[in-house]
This record gives C-alpha cells, sequence and structure tokens, in this order.
C-alpha cells in the first residue's frame, strides 16, 4: 500500500502492483477527517502547533480538485487511468466536486 498524496510514488511502483486502488471520497470526506487528525509528533512538537496549521491545511484540501500541483486529482487520476492493471476507485458520489 502507498498513500496516494504522493503520486510519483504510486507511478514509480505501479509496475509491480497487482491492484491499484483510488480512494477518492470527496471534499467534505476529506475536510471532515482532517478535523479527527490525531497528533503526529514527528511532524509538531505539540497538539496545539498541529492545530495551529489546521485552517492552512483545510483550505489546501478543499483546492484538491483545482490545483495542478503533484498533490493534486489531476494528477492522481492521470496516474490510475494511465494503470492497465487491475484497479478500483472508491468515492462518494454525492460530495464529488470535480
Amino acid at each position: 500500500m502507498i498513500e496516494g498524496c504522493y503520486g510519483e510514488l504510486v507511478r514509480a511502483a505501479s509496475a509491480h502492483c497487482t491492484l491499484l486502488v483510488f480512494l477518492n471520497p470527496g471534499i467534505d470526506a476529506c475536510l471532515a477527517n482532517n478535523l479527527k487528525r490525531p497528533w503526529e509528533p514527528h511532524k509538531y512538537a505539540s497538539l496545539e502547533l498541529q492545530n495551529s496549521m489546521l485552517d492552512q491545511l483545510q483550505k489546501w484540501v478543499a483546492e484538491y480538485y483545482q490545483r495542478t500541483d503533484a498533490y493534486s486529482y489531476r494528477v492522481h487520476r492521470e496516474i490510475f487511468d494511465a494503470f492497465t492493471g487491475p484497479k478500483v476507485e472508491h468515492r462518494e458520489i454525492s460530495a464529488y466536486t470535480a
């Protein structure tokens, strides 16, 4: 399993994949999930410091379908669509905004 935010890792490993799964639950689910993030002590000295960055993270996530950077829907979609092996996409249609 490879975390999908880093699309280039998925692209590099795709030649060895037996199944590619695209978790695409939609913006609403992602934003709600961010609000439940546990403290990541390897990134932040305190939960308070992590939470101080939450507004910035929420904004970044909310722009997922409009961005064109390496962490965008556009790049993830290109990687998924180009994969010729077995694949499945899980998404919540009602939250999908592309």
